[in-house]
């Protein structure tokens, strides 16, 4: 007897593509045959039915989110710190979600790995799937400008259009599937490859930064094309360690064999108000005229805000957080007054 994944007929959407797509990763569920269908019936037969039928229950492996009073959310099925309301894809990747990246990724990776992936992929994938199935706003008010470029639109476009015929119909969400699908495994793919190497390096530039300095307030990392801002606040937090104030991150300059001093933001959302900009008299400075005027050898620049700096050397680099520490410990409010500039 063939095993089925059963879902609606007529126009679909990317909330179920997606469903259907993480099902069909998993052991037991790939060899399984798609059914689209309205009918009762043929939903009874299935042995896992999503985005239909009017009822959730993981136990009997129903995913259905539009019938009355349902409010389920990652928070509340106690998986995820998210208050969107979940739609098919949602209910599918709260349950099933790990062993997905487990199984993209070729099994047995790390349950620490799988875990914060699953936080990532929810809150940059998924939500919005999630959110745009049950229409729910982004954002309060009228928006400034159409964005209709996201997974969901550009999965909708599989459908016939009004003026097409409407035949091959599972055929084309056959389509939306794989195309869904594969932007979901680009996106794990991407964490494993790309992303958690950049955690692991920052995670070591963290732990070690007292090498760099008794007051453990600034982190060294040797490969300046790590992307670094994310991946600090989240270790941060992690570590519980906000209180020891780190203010300076220092990284190689790969253009030009020089090295950068990077005053670091108040948050991982702000991309002008830092810790502690760099000093007001080295502010708009290059080369010798900064030199002389911090009094450390190999001055490239330090930008007009304050917010990043350059030296020759990584020695120099390091002289120049030392000594910004210095002089903003001693005038606290340098950086009440860069946010009041800026």
């Amino acid at each position: 007897m063939t095993s089925l994944i059963g879902t609606h007929s007529g126009k679909f959407h990317c909330d179920e593509a997606f469903a259907c797509f993480m099902l069909k990763q998993l052991q037991q569920f790939k060899d399984h045959s798609i059914v689209r269908t309205r009918d009762p019936a043929q939903l009874e037969k299935c042995d896992i039915v999503v985005d239909v039928g009017g009822i959730f229950d993981h136990s009997k492996q129903r995913y259905d989110h539009h019938q009355r009073g349902f409010t389920e959310t990652m928070r509340t099925l106690e998986k995820l710190n998210f208050d969107t309301k979940l739609s098919s894809a949602g209910l599918v990747y709260a349950h099933y979600g790990k062993d997905v990246i487990n199984q993209i990724l070729g099994g047995n990776v790390p349950p620490t790995m799988v875990d914060l992936f699953y936080h990532r992929l929810y809150e940059q994938f998924v939500e919005s799937i999630d959110a745009i199935d049950n229409g729910i706003s982004q954002y309060d008010g009228v928006p400034r400008y159409h964005s209709p470029g996201n997974l969901s639109s550009r999965t909708g476009q599989f459908n016939a259009h009004w003026n097409e015929p409407g035949n091959n119909d599972d055929e084309r969400f056959q389509q939306a599937m794989e195309f869904i699908g594969g932007e979901f495994v680009r996106s794990v793919k991407y964490l494993a490859n790309v992303w958690w190497p950049a955690r692991e390096i920052i995670e070591a530039a963290v732990d070690k930064r007292f090498e760099n300095d008794p007051s453990g307030r600034i982190i060294l990392i040797e490969n300046g094309g790590c992307p670094w801002k994310e991946h600090f606040f989240d270790i941060e937090a992690e570590k519980n360690i906000a209180d020891d104030k780190i203010t300076y991150i220092l990284f190689s300059d790969t253009t030009n064999s020089s090295w950068r001093v990077q005053a670091i933001p108040i948050d991982k959302m702000s991309s002008f108000e830092n810790r502690m900009p760099l000093p007001a008299a080295w502010r708009g400075l290059r080369d010798d005229d900064l030199s002389k005027e911090s009094g450390i050898p190999g001055g490239v620049f330090v930008h007009i805000s304050g917010f990043i700096g350059g030296n020759l050397t990584r020695e120099g680099a390091l002289a120049m957080a030392r000594k910004a520490l210095e002089i903003g410990e001693e005038n606290p409010n340098a950086a009440k007054k860069q946010k009041l500039d800026n």
